[in-house]
């Protein structure tokens, strides 16, 4: 059970941190040099980003489950980095992008067909700063948590 636990300790951390490399640095930049507009291209990046959230939310929560069946050396910090990095995810999926859905929603186009000083694409810009400075985050955290487990002799 211990050995299960671990597998998924890590399996997790792997999925979670994979995937927001993943999506950060091949999915997001093919979709936008890709398709044949930033609407096409940003509409694809949301759908994937909500899934992506949504595995990595699924992954803490495993992460944070097998921290109670092994022993861990640092296991009060890594659940408190975890929960963390759940917090960071849901903030950006619950709270950032809802906010730049009404501004798209609002502007009735395309968000990059504005003017750069249009209030709508500035507030658009500043969201979407902070939903990669969100995933950043979550990923430098996430990369700390590696860090901790590599060197925990515990189990």
């Amino acid at each position: 059970m211990r050995s299960m636990a671990r597998f998924l300790l890590i399996l997790s951390l792997v999925v979670w941190l994979g995937g927001i490399t993943f999506f950060s640095f091949v999915v997001a930049p093919a979709l936008f040099a890709m398709l044949p507009n930033p609407q096409v291209a940003g509409a694809a990046v949301r759908v994937t980003l909500v899934r992506l959230h949504v595995i990595g939310i699924t992954c803490g929560v495993l992460f944070f489950l097998a921290t109670f069946i092994i022993k861990l050396k640092n296991v009060k910090a890594l659940r408190l980095l975890v929960g963390l990095m759940v917090l960071l995810t849901a903030l950006s999926q619950f709270g950032v992008m809802p906010q730049m859905e009404r501004i798209r929603d609002a502007v009735g186009g395309s968000i990059q067909a504005l003017p750069p000083l249009d209030a709508g694409r500035a507030a658009f810009d500043r969201l979407h700063k902070l939903s990669v400075i969100l995933e950043g985050a979550t990923l430098v955290v996430g990369m700390v948590v590696v860090g901790l487990i590599s060197r925990d002799p515990s189990d």
